[in-house]
């Protein structure tokens, strides 16, 4: 019987699995290799090996009503995206709110998580860790591992990099535009970091180029009326009408959308596989960025040589000074058995981005390894809450060949959806769902609209907020509804800091729209559930 966890990381994930733990009173301890909590948002000026890392400037795509945990609300005060700075400033509020401190065990590296001898019987752990120079082991009933996926560089092996005279690293190494005045600057990968690194050396290098494999859809964190592009587009509304509509129809209406701000092809930007669902990349500066000629889109790189690049196009750029690198991470746990976690292909393989199938206990569990057009935080908190269910028992997995057989379905669906079988990706809403129906917490929607109809138009068709996932089932937040119900009043005050007359904008659906959706919603009663 699990009694003990150790969760590795007291970032956002392990902050989380650290609080959903204690709620279902296992004693939890938490190792945390730096001085203090908050992952990859505790901006250091200098790249520790090993630590997640990030540039000065980030601001997070998520805005602040889609950021935070679903059972405490980012304060009031804070803007609608957060810096970095914020974000770290929140997650201490939160460990202080929950008491967490208590449970942490800072400057203490893990360095290795081993199957106890009777493993196979008691299911427990070895885990060694290690401190001012020292080691230490320990037994624990059960794992938990939550290190994230921004840690271990992947960069492809171009051929003539080694030849290349100029600078090149990895998009971790990256912290700020000091010393990039009035170089020539190589941005490899068009991801959120590619294109804000690519946009902020703009502003003072004296050309950057962005070379992209295969090319992305580009959304502005503002949206329609200039709210955040989460609160309108992560919807339960969107996500049914994703499934329920044609494919071509729903095909139809993405690349609609995406083109809504300028014209993808224009910029050289469209993607190959233009109707996957592969996640967008958040920008506000790189179309007109590349407007004002400051970036220019290139295709793949072919070669390097000493001075110059040469592109799968056959064009050649010359005196190339820097090269950054910014083509993501590899998944790696340096400190974990890799027949523990890996299938046969050398993939991680995890049930429901959570579990490892190939383990004979169900005593370690992986929280946030997963991407979504949701957020990280609510997602860690409904995966730990499940995770911390079954080490204690009261929610079961499936036999070990109907966990494999899912992960393969699921791969393939992948492949369907988002292009990629091995992608972190997930459809947030589904995925949100089909986690709280294991343990009691997912909304009955035809119980909501006939008992509560406000909240259940709220929950359907307004944003799927981290505050639904909380509403009922066990542990349930009693602010939820409220946090529901107050959402775009909170997002239209972190603007408003100068009174204006208000507008005499209708604030309702037009006619025909609301007699569409008046139908969805008898549907939604027949198919939903």
């Amino acid at each position: 019987m699990v009694k003990t966890v150790a969760v590795i990381g007291a970032g956002i994930s392990g902050l989380a699995a650290l609080k959903c733990c204690l709620e279902v009173d296992l004693d939890a301890t938490c190792f945390e290799g730096s001085e203090d909590l908050g992952g990859v948002w505790n901006f250091k000026e200098e790249v520790v090996e090993g630590r997640a890392s990030i540039y000065r400037t980030v601001f997070t795509n998520a805005s602040r009503e889609m950021m935070c945990y679903p059972d405490l609300p980012i304060p009031e005060d804070y803007p609608n995206y957060l810096h970095s700075s914020l974000v770290f400033k929140y997650l201490h509020l939160y460990a202080r709110h929950f008491d967490l401190l208590r449970c942490i065990k800072f400057k203490t590296m893990v360095v290795s998580v081993r199957k106890r001898p009777d493993y196979s019987v008691s299911g427990q752990w070895e885990v060694v860790t290690e401190k001012d120079g020292k080691q230490e082991s320990f037994v624990f009933d059960a794992v938990m591992v939550c290190t994230g996926h921004h840690v271990y560089p992947n960069i492809p092996a171009f051929p003539g990099i080694d030849k290349f005279k100029g600078q090149h690293f990895h998009s971790r190494n990256y912290k700020s535009p000091d010393g990039y005045q009035g170089k020539k600057v190589l941005v490899v990968g068009l991801g959120n970091t590619g294109a804000d690194i690519a946009t902020e050396l703009s502003n003072i290098a004296e050309q950057v180029y962005l070379s992209t494999k295969s090319g992305s859809w580009i959304m502005s964190r503002l949206w329609d009326d200039g709210y955040p592009w989460d609160m309108v587009y992560v919807t339960r509304f969107q996500t049914f009408l994703k499934y329920i509509l044609p494919q071509w129809l729903s095909d139809w209406m993405y690349e609609r959308m995406m083109n809504k701000l300028f014209d993808h092809g224009k910029f050289g930007l469209t993607p190959k596989d233009k109707f996957s669902r592969k996640e967008p990349v958040l920008n506000d500066k790189l179309a007109l960025s590349i407007a004002y000629g400051t970036v220019k889109v290139k295709p793949n790189v072919k070669e390097f040589t000493e001075t110059s690049v040469i592109f799968e196009d056959g064009t050649v750029q010359e005196n190339v000074d820097f090269v950054i690198f910014s083509t993501g991470y590899t998944y790696s746990y340096p400190f974990l058995d890799a027949s523990d976690v890996q299938d046969s292909n050398n993939h991680v393989s995890l049930y429901k981005e959570i579990f490892p199938p190939n383990l004979e206990k169900p005593t370690m569990a992986f929280i946030g390894f997963v991407m979504s057009l949701g957020n990280i935080p609510s997602t860690a908190d409904v995966q730990a809450r499940w995770a911390a269910r079954v080490l204690k028992g009261s929610c079961k997995l499936p036999p070990r060949s109907l966990m494999v057989a899912d992960n393969e379905e699921k791969a393939w669906k992948k492949k369907i959806l988002f292009g990629l079988s091995d992608t972190l990706q997930t459809d947030y809403v589904v995925y949100m769902d089909e986690l709280t129906s294991f343990f009691g917490a997912k909304v009955n929607l035809l119980y909501l609209f006939l008992t509560d109809p406000r909240l259940a138009w709220e929950f359907f068709f307004g944003p799927a907020t981290p505050y639904q996932f909380r509403l009922t089932g066990p542990d349930k937040w009693d602010g939820a509804r409220n946090a529901i119900l107050g959402q775009w009043e909170r997002t239209d005050r972190a603007t408003r800091s100068r009174a204006v007359p208000k507008s005499n904008k209708m604030k309702i659906f037009p006619f025909l729209q609301v007699l569409f959706l008046s139908l969805l919603v008898a549907a939604v009663f027949l198919l939903w559930e």
